[in-house]
C-alpha cells in the first residue's frame, strides 16, 4: 500500500505558514465580478502557457491567448492543439470543483488525460507497455517507471489514498499526489500535464483554490532544472529500486515553496485590483455562488436573458443537463424562467444577483 516517506522540515513549515497567510489575506479582499473574472482568465492563460511550455510548446503567452480565442500561427498546429486541449482541461476542472462532495475516482484522471491529449472528454486507458524516459541528448535512461502490468494496481492504491487521506495539510497532500502520479507514469505521454492538473484539482477541492487566480506552472517553468531535480528523488532511476520508498522531503519542500511563491504573487495582484472608491464590494454575494453559477454570470453581462443552449455551450454539458441545472437554479432563486415551451423558454438573472452584473 502506498505510504509516503517524508519529514516536515522548518523550511516546509515556514512555506505552509506563508501559504496560509496569503490564503487568508486573499479570501478577505473585496472583489467585483469583473475583477475576479479578469484575474481568473489571466491565471488560466498563464497555467496553459507554462504547463505546455514545460513540455516543449513554442507558443508565447500572447500567442496562447490568441489561440484560445481562435487564432492560428503558421507551422504551429501541434502547439495550438496542446494549448486548446489544456485550456479545455482547465474548464473541466472548474466543473469538478463545482461538485466538491463527489468522491475522487480514477475515471477523473483518465478524463483529464483524454482532454489533455485529444481535447475530448473521453477517458483514456493506462499504458499497455513500458515507457522508458531517456535523456534527449545522449539517450541515457533518466527514469524507468513501473511495468505496465502493475500500473492499474498502483493507480488503484493512489485512488484509495486520495480518498482516505485527511490529516496532511492540503499543500503537502497535493505535493505527494503529484509525485506519486509522476512516479507511476501511467501514460506514454501527457503525464506531466495531467499531474499538474491533478494537483490543481486537489488544491481547489481542499479549500486552497485561491478563487482560481493562481498558477503553479509558472514557478516550475521559471527554472525547469530545479523542477526536474526536485522530482528526481534518490540515486536510482528505477521505480522498483528505491523510488517507491524514497524520502521525498526535498520534493515536498520544493512544492510548498512554489505554492508560497505563487500565492504571494496572487496576493499582490489581488491587492492592486481591489475596487476603487465608489465601486461596491461583491465578495459576500460571489461566495454564495458555485463555480458554474459564477461562470453563467458572464452570459448575463452580455445578454439580459439567456437560454439553456447558451448555458450548455458555456459549461460544456449536454442540453438536457443544462435544463435540469436551470430548473434547480430557478428553484433556488438564481434564475427566473420565462416561457414554458422549448422554443420560448429563456431565463433572466434572479433579482438578488442583479448587482453582480451592473
Amino acid at each position: 500500500m502506498f505510504n509516503p516517506n517524508f519529514a516536515i522540515t522548518p523550511a516546509i513549515a515556514n512555506s505552509l505558514m506563508q501559504i496560509e497567510a496569503c490564503r487568508q489575506a486573499v479570501s478577505t479582499l473585496p472583489v467585483t465580478l469583473t475583477v475576479l473574472n479578469s484575474l481568473r482568465e489571466s491565471a488560466r492563460l498563464a497555467a496553459t502557457h507554462y504547463s505546455t511550455q514545460i513540455e516543449g510548446n513554442r507558443l508565447t503567452q500572447e500567442q496562447v491567448g490568441a489561440v484560445v480565442l481562435g487564432g492560428t500561427f503558421p507551422n504551429r498546429a501541434r502547439d495550438e492543439a496542446e494549448v486548446k486541449n489544456y485550456y479545455a482541461a482547465l474548464a473541466y476542472l472548474d466543473d469538478l470543483v463545482a461538485q466538491p462532495d463527489t468522491a475522487f475516482d480514477l475515471g477523473t484522471i483518465q478524463m483529464i488525460h483524454g482532454l489533455v491529449m485529444t481535447g475530448r472528454a473521453k477517458a483514456t486507458p493506462w499504458r499497455d507497455g513500458q515507457n522508458v524516459i531517456r535523456n534527449a541528448s545522449d539517450g541515457a535512461i533518466v527514469y524507468m517507471p513501473p511495468e505496465a502490468k502493475d500500473v492499474a494496481n498502483l493507480m488503484g492504491e493512489l485512488e484509495y489514498w486520495l480518498n482516505a487521506e485527511t490529516h496532511y495539510p492540503a499543500p503537502i497532500f497535493a505535493a505527494i499526489a503529484h509525485y506519486q502520479f509522476a512516479s507511476i507514469h501511467p501514460y506514454y505521454d501527457g503525464n506531466g500535464r495531467t499531474a499538474r492538473l491533478l494537483t490543481n484539482l486537489l488544491l481547489h477541492r481542499s479549500g486552497f483554490g485561491l478563487k482560481g487566480i493562481f498558477s503553479l506552472e509558472e514557478y516550475y517553468a521559471r527554472d525547469l532544472q530545479s523542477y526536474y531535480r526536485a522530482l528526481s528523488v534518490g540515486p536510482s532511476h528505477n521505480y522498483y529500486m528505491g523510488r517507491a520508498e524514497a524520502d521525498i522531503t526535498d520534493w515536498v519542500a520544493y512544492f510548498c515553496a512554489g505554492m508560497a511563491d505563487a500565492f504571494a504573487r496572487v496576493r499582490r495582484q489581488a491587492q492592486n485590483a481591489v475596487p476603487v472608491a465608489g465601486q461596491s464590494d461583491q465578495t459576500h454575494l460571489l461566495r454564495q455562488l458555485d463555480e458554474r453559477q459564477r461562470r453563467t454570470l458572464t452570459l448575463f453581462q452580455q445578454h439580459a436573458q439567456i437560454t439553456t443552449r447558451q448555458i450548455a455551450d458555456l459549461l460544456g454539458i449536454h442540453p438536457r443537463s443544462a435544463l435540469n441545472l436551470c430548473r434547480k437554479w430557478v428553484s433556488e432563486g438564481f434564475l427566473s424562467q420565462h416561457g414554458e415551451s422549448k422554443k420560448l423558454r429563456h431565463y433572466s438573472l434572479g433579482e438578488a444577483w442583479i448587482t453582480l452584473i451592473g
